[in-house]
């Protein structure tokens, strides 16, 4: 009977104790997530400026900027900035695909399903996941004002179907891998980049976006990555892919 009353004093005795240092750590626990948050919040911001054009570059085409569907992107080379290289002095940008792709439909650099452009090994690609793919033509140094769906440069890929099945699907990345011509212009899903050269792209991602893009490199940087001005020219219903059953 005694112990039992030893040890319950004990335990109210301690509690209170116990309580507090429950609390501190809780407390100090809950301090360095706030910490965890803000050097994100810190990193974020300084791969945005990394990942910026310059004030030059958005100045010289503000005219361009100020209508609807546009913007002024810049694409890091994966070949460098995930190189292996890289990757040891820590010189590789946290975000998913490293700064190198672009999708157009949600206006962002992150790696997803819904990526539209990469850039590497000094050329442009689409159609990156699953059964995705696309097709790119360079069409010359023409202005982006000019290329409109009725440009005979872009009527083929505006009025493209894309692919409803599996099979089919498969079948059109195979073609478009090695390329094909139609009235004497090269699609394929991947073109070299050429300073001042307009692209014309179709991306289609399956249960996500389809979209026919205009842009045009306007500078190389030193480090081998590009500035692009592009142009959205239409926005399609999200293509579904339907599966054998």
């Amino acid at each position: 009977m005694k112990r039992l009353f030893i040890a319950v004093l004990f335990l109210i005795i301690a509690l209170p104790f116990l309580g507090i240092h429950g609390f501190a750590q809780s407390a100090a626990r809950e301090e360095v997530f706030k910490q965890i948050k803000a050097k994100r919040a810190e990193l974020q911001l300084l791969e945005d400026q990394l990942l910026a054009p310059s004030q030059e570059d958005r100045a010289a085409y503000t005219e361009f900027l100020s209508q609807s569907d546009t913007g002024l992107i810049r694409l890091l080379p994966s070949d460098v900035y995930n190189s292996e290289e890289y990757r040891k002095t820590n010189k590789t940008p946290t975000i998913s695909g490293g700064g190198a792709c672009y999708s157009f439909t949600h206006s962002t650099h992150e790696y997803d399903n819904s990526s539209d452009l990469a850039l590497n090994s000094g050329s442009f690609a689409v159609g990156f996941a699953g059964a995705n793919y696309g097709m790119l033509v360079n069409v010359g140094d023409l202005p982006l004002e000019q290329i409109m769906l009725e440009h005979p440069s872009v009527r083929f890929l505006a009025a493209y179907a894309p692919a409803a099945n599996l099979p089919n699907a498969r079948t059109e990345q195979q073609q478009v891998g090695k390329g094909f011509t139609v009235d004497d212009q090269r699609y394929q899903n991947r073109q070299p980049v050429e300073v001042k050269s307009t692209y014309i792209l179709r991306s289609i991602n399956y249960s996500t976006s389809d979209v026919l893009v205009a842009f045009k490199v306007i500078r190389k940087d030193t480090d081998g990555s590009v500035i692009i001005l592009w142009k959205l020219l239409k926005k399609y219903p999200v293509p579904e892919l339907v599966r054998a059953k």
